[in-house]
């Protein structure tokens, strides 16, 4: 084990120096350079302690030297991932979408998939970009899904879209919340709208409902604001929005009112 160790270090000195003096030559088992897979674990090697731009030339050249090995094809892989770590998020999707389309069957699709989709998801931090990379995020985590529903990036993909539709309702939670303090009743509702029927799985669908209730009340909609009210304590009857909701509606009527209306909802 030693012994190998030591050839890897010669030779990765050599496979990073193109040109050493010639009064200093090392002598390495030729054999070791003709073998990709030594020379892709080398460049591993130098991936792991972090010397990116090393370790790409190094797997630039497997691809150069052996472009029909499965150590190219890997070390394009790397390629990629070198510009995800890196932060350069264009390039890495650019690099990706080339291996889906130069390896079709590749056993690791799904994989170069949820890269694609983790470069999206990893730039929703810009908030002026939010709105694109949400989307385009839920598409690519949609494709994984869909395309490897066994596969061990699913689960994953699936906790992600969790994420993002949070993000998204998020983002429409704090639209509305504006329209409704600025009296834009209308405009709000459509906000709060979107968060119950398309992002009922986050955590915002209990205020989103709320404030429904609430606008409708400021424009004397009172059956709408009932109805909304009661559906709001069928589904989230130990939540703070609900019992805001129920101090809110019954002031029009009463309690003894309120509670009738609730019952004659779910009774048709």
């Amino acid at each position: 084990m030693i012994k190998k160790i030591i050839c890897l270090i010669l030779l990765c000195f050599c496979f990073s120096c193109s040109n050493s003096n010639n009064d200093k030559k090392i002598d390495i088992d030729n054999s070791l350079l003709s073998e990709p897979e030594n020379l892709y674990k080398l460049a591993k090697i130098t991936f792991d302690n972090e010397n990116f731009e090393l370790a790409r030339n190094q797997f630039q050249e497997i691809q150069k030297l052996f472009p029909l090995s499965n150590e190219a094809i890997q070390s394009e892989i790397m390629i990629a991932f070198i510009d995800y770590v890196k932060m350069d998020y264009d390039n890495a999707i650019l690099n990706y979408r080339k291996i889906i389309n130069k390896y079709p069957s590749h056993k690791d699709l799904d994989y170069i998939y949820y890269m694609i989709a983790m470069c999206n998801y990893e730039q929703l931090q810009d908030e002026a970009l939010d709105g694109y990379y949400n989307d385009i995020a839920l598409s690519s985590f949609d494709q994984v899904i869909n395309r490897y529903p066994e596969s061990k990036y699913a689960k994953d993909s699936r906790q992600k879209i969790i994420l993002v539709k949070s993000n998204i309702a998020a983002k429409h939670m704090e639209i509305g919340r504006f329209y409704l303090s600025n009296k834009k009743y209308i405009a709000a509702l459509n906000r709060f709208k979107i968060i119950v029927k398309e992002f009922s799985i986050t955590k915002f669908t209990p205020e989103a409902l709320h404030r429904m209730v609430e606008a409708y009340y400021e424009m004397g909609m009172y059956e709408e604001s009932y109805n909304t009210a009661a559906l709001l304590g069928y589904n989230y009857p130990e939540s703070k929005w609900y019992k805001y909701s129920y101090n809110l509606v019954q002031e029009i009527d009463g309690e003894e009112t309120f509670l009738k209306k609730i019952r004659n909802f779910f009774n048709g």
